[in-house]
């Protein structure tokens, strides 16, 4: 399994980040070939000290990190990542990575 999480900052306006979010941007990346599943984190995001600058977390799964790269090569993939630019005003990061289970 090979993992895609997305942490976006806290943006300008999070309520119009949550409604682009879930009516726009959602059903643009569950179109990416090789998408396994996809999650959100619900409510705030903190730290075991409390505030994160952080607003959601996103974890989209994949089988292989070749089907990770073949996803971003994709007009789909291409769509999802051309979109971020629409809505995530407080900026992301993308951590991308090959699971092991213990």
């Amino acid at each position: 399994m090979a993992s895609i999480v997305v942490l976006y900052n806290h943006p300008a306006d999070p309520a119009a980040f949550d409604a682009y979010y879930t009516e726009t941007h959602v059903p643009i990346a569950k179109k990416i070939p090789g998408l396994l599943s996809y999650e959100i984190s619900k409510g705030g995001v903190v730290t075991p000290e409390g505030a994160s600058p952080y607003h959601m977390v996103a974890t989209l799964k994949f089988a292989t990190m070749a089907d990770i790269q073949a996803a971003f090569a994709s007009p789909e993939g291409q769509a999802a990542s051309a979109d971020l630019a629409n809505f995530a005003t407080g900026g992301a990061a993308l951590l991308i990575f090959d699971e092991t289970p213990l």
